[in-house]
């Protein structure tokens, strides 16, 4: 009776150091997964995603990116303070006539600047010669501002549908999986869905990284828009009230 005690005794002792052991080798491993930093995990992510879509996705996120970055320097340069070229151009207009006001808007940077020039440059011919000439212009501006945007819509709505793609494809290699062994298996197909998850993941973080990009370039080109309309308008009336 007292050997049968021992060896139960002993029996609970293994299995609780087992457990214990069990437990710190679990805790360990969470340890160390807290441990990577972000830029560690989402590497691992990407290359358990596989280099086929993840590739062409991560190329999407580059050349987007690249685009925005070319876009927003241009539209920064582009931006300038409208009121006082304006107002050099009024006084110039006033004191110096036509040319020293085109000489004002030769020395000023901007889409704006080179509106004025042009409807200045039009001025002997007539107000709706100069009209016709700041409408004209003002159009090659827009196109100018707008240049490759078209590009950044195309990379969002490339990269969700590649990692959609990727999805699809993930699951198809899993079901062939199970029809080809005849039983399902988490093990079996966890490797296959985890990819698709991953490239749906990631097409979808790029799109909103670009979105973010897209929509601040647009609301900068409306704004330096407005600009120039507002400004055109301006530059006839200075033009009609300088012919008085």
């Amino acid at each position: 009776m007292k050997k049968l005690s021992f060896t139960l005794a002993a029996a609970g002792m293994f299995v609780m150091g087992t457990s214990t052991a069990s437990a710190a080798m679990f805790q360990d491993e969470a340890a160390a997964e807290a441990s990577k930093g972000f830029t560690q995990v989402l590497k691992e992510q990407f290359i358990q995603g596989g280099p086929a879509f993840m590739g062409i996705v991560l190329l999407c996120l580059i050349l987007g990116l690249a685009v925005a970055i070319e876009r927003i320097i241009y539209l920064n340069l582009a931006s300038t303070n409208s009121a006082k070229l304006k107002q050099q151009v009024e006084d110039a207009l006033a004191s110096g006539g036509v040319e020293a006001a085109k000489e004002v808007c030769r020395n000023t940077k901007g889409p704006v600047a080179s509106i004025f020039y042009q409807g200045l440059d039009r001025a002997g011919e007539g107000l709706e010669s100069a009209e016709k000439a700041v409408v004209a212009y003002g159009g090659v501006q827009m196109g100018q501002l707008e240049k490759n945007v078209s590009w950044l819509s195309l990379f969002i709505a490339i990269a969700p549908m590649l990692g959609f793609m990727g999805t699809v494809i993930g699951m198809i290699a899993a079901f062939q999986k199970i029809a080809a062994v005849g039983n399902l298996s988490a093990s079996l197909i966890a490797g296959d869905i985890q990819v698709a998850l991953l490239t749906t993941v990631f097409g979808l973080i790029t799109a909103i990284i670009l979105q973010i990009f897209y929509n601040y370039i647009i609301a900068k080109i409306d704004s330096i828009v407005n600009d120039m309309e507002d400004s055109s308008i301006s530059l006839i009336d200075m033009l009609a009230a300088h012919k008085k």
